[in-house]
């Protein structure tokens, strides 16, 4: 009595095609209950910290030697660095990089005289600009609001240091 039911019914279903199967299910399992690695967001942009420039401090930011491109906009600091194709070295603006563009801006020029020279004295009041400049530099400014962001904003050298 060798070959009793129990014993037949064993011999088959440990048969090798039944031990392949139960491994591959095994494994199936496995890989399908498994932890996931932690999901991992892509690192974002370094924080922009908001801060007051003087046209002095203002000045460096003009994208030469891989740094960020900024100009100001009645008193309003914008990092225009995304366009500086536009306001960095050789862009059609790259006279208004680290400088006070409003004037400029204003008057639809890209002359010199329209920057201020005196980089430690007051700002441009914007005093002379009649209605049709001070509406157009409003457009630039609403237009730089959509586009870039306002990193700063600008004081005469004299506030500057009160406020330190």
């Amino acid at each position: 009595m060798s070959d009793t039911p129990a014993a037949t019914q064993a011999a088959s279903i440990a048969s090798p095609i039944n031990l392949i199967l139960f491994s591959l299910l095994i494994l199936l399992a496995y890989f399908r209950l498994r932890p996931s690695p932690p999901s991992t967001l892509p690192k974002g942009p370094a924080p922009v910290v908001f801060r007051t420039f003087t046209p002095p401090t203002l000045q460096p930011y003009d994208g030469e030697k891989d740094r960020p491109v900024y100009l100001a906009v009645r008193g309003k600091v914008f990092d225009v660095t995304p366009g500086k194709n536009f306001y960095g070295p050789g862009g059609p603006y790259e006279n208004f990089a680290g400088r006070d563009a409003s004037r400029g801006l204003a008057c639809g020029s890209f002359d010199e005289d329209m920057l201020t020279k005196d980089l430690d004295g007051p700002l441009d009041d914007l005093s002379g600009l009649g209605q049709d400049e001070m509406q157009a530099l409003q457009d630039w400014e609403d237009r730089f609001s959509e586009k870039y962001l306002v990193v700063g904003k600008l004081v005469a050298v004299s506030e500057g240091q009160e406020g330190s």
